[in-house]
């Protein structure tokens, strides 16, 4: 799927790909990102509704918006983004977790616009969007500055733009690469690379000089003996931010 103007990483395409069928198997590869989902879900709706004014108390607050998930994997964040109203297309470069984000998806009675393709590619087309969800994807492309520029020109004027990664960190490698690995085996041997991961200050520097603000970091924490994960002060590990059109 690799374009000769892609930001993506061939060997990290390849590797997710070949978990493709797991997605939704809570209990598998993917079962941190299952647990993670929650947090993340509440963070994307609660800035949406208060960015585009929407009453989260409605059964489909955000009907009328385009939604893209980029990086989209199986489908777990852009299912509930689809029943929340919004007009979800979610992309990905594996054209095999393309296939099993829409066999879910048609499970699930959901219409979903699932594309193999790349951020490149739609800027070509010349597609654009309310919300861009840019969640733990830009630690595993191999040129993150293009991939968080081309990610943002791809928001209407007035859009909103979240991003979810790593920071590069001595917590971040003893919690999220060596433990979440090797000790606790949450992840695949491999999943991460802890040299990609990045700092808030390196994403607000890929999008110095564009026109284009951004907020945060917010954190995300793990609490052990509840099992959950909730928003934090502590941006050392997992965190996000925001970006919108200046």
């Amino acid at each position: 799927m690799a374009q000769a103007n892609s930001s993506i990483d061939p060997d990290d395409v390849a590797r997710f790909s070949a978990l493709a069928d797991r997605w939704w198997d809570a209990a598998g590869p993917f079962a941190p990102l299952h647990r993670f989902n929650p947090v993340r879900l509440g963070f994307i709706r609660d800035r949406a509704a208060a960015h585009f004014d929407r009453n989260i108390r409605s059964s489909r607050p955000f009907q009328g918006l385009r939604l893209l998930d980029i990086g989209c994997g199986g489908g777990l964040l852009s299912e509930p983004m689809t029943r929340l109203g919004f007009e979800v297309t979610g992309v990905d470069a594996s054209e095999q977790n393309i296939h099993a984000a829409s066999a879910h998806a048609v499970a699930q009675g959901l219409s979903i616009d699932y594309r193999a393709s790349t951020a490149e590619a739609l800027l070509d087309q010349d597609h654009r969007f309310d919300v861009v969800l840019n969640m733990e994807v830009i630690e595993h492309v191999a040129d993150p500055r293009s991939f968080l520029i081309n990610t943002a020109r791809l928001m209407k004027p007035g859009g909103l733009m979240i991003v979810a990664t790593l920071n590069r960190t001595l917590k971040s490698l003893a919690l999220a690469k060596v433990g979440a690995e090797y000790v606790l085996r949450w992840v695949p041997a491999g999943t991460h690379d802890w040299s990609q991961f990045l700092t808030p200050d390196e994403i607000r520097q890929f999008i110095e000089g564009e026109p284009f603000s951004i907020e945060g970091p917010f954190g995300v924490e793990y609490e052990p003996f509840k099992g959950i994960w909730r928003e934090s002060r502590d941006a050392s590990v997992n965190y996000m931010m925001v970006v919108t059109p200046a």
